[in-house]
């Protein structure tokens, strides 16, 4: 596999909102779910990869597998941060890993690994990530066979 060539973390901040908040009184696991999602999204139109370029690009990610580590509870009010990054890149899917800090003392409530698959939009069939993807994302590209001049 590729592996990030120190891409910085991408941040975005939210509050927890009355509607997050099951009967228990803290953030619901679906909560999390969203959120992990949301940055994902928020993330890579940042980098310019909003919906209508992965259409034109004919391919788009979908969540393939989700694994969240819930360590302490959000509540009511609570401003979050959720810092995100690519950490490994194959042919057709990446890694995400994604942290959910609370702001007030930076403890951290979750952690995160999502697993993309890369799908062509027509057929829905896993599709090789194109070059452009990586690029965006900062994730080093596999130098081609026999391209010594490629930098490792």
């Amino acid at each position: 596999m590729d592996e990030l060539t120190a891409a910085p973390a991408f941040t975005l901040s939210l509050s927890v909102a009355p509607s997050d908040i099951d009967e228990l009184g803290h953030a619901s696991n679906i909560a999390y779910v969203r959120w992990l999602q949301d940055v994902a999204v928020a993330h890579s139109s940042a980098v310019g990869l909003g919906y209508a370029r992965y259409v034109e690009l004919g391919g788009v990610f979908v969540i393939r597998r989700q694994e969240i580590d819930y360590l302490r509870s959000a509540l009511r009010g609570d401003t979050l941060l959720l810092r995100t990054r690519v950490c490994n890149v194959a042919a057709a899917k990446c890694h995400r890993e994604t942290e959910i800090v609370r702001a007030a003392d930076d403890v951290v409530l979750a952690r995160g690994l999502t697993t993309w698959g890369y799908v062509d939009i027509a057929t829905g069939r896993p599709s090789r990530i194109p070059d452009s993807v990586r690029v965006a994302f900062g994730v080093a590209l596999r130098p081609k066979r026999g391209d010594f001049s490629a930098p490792r």
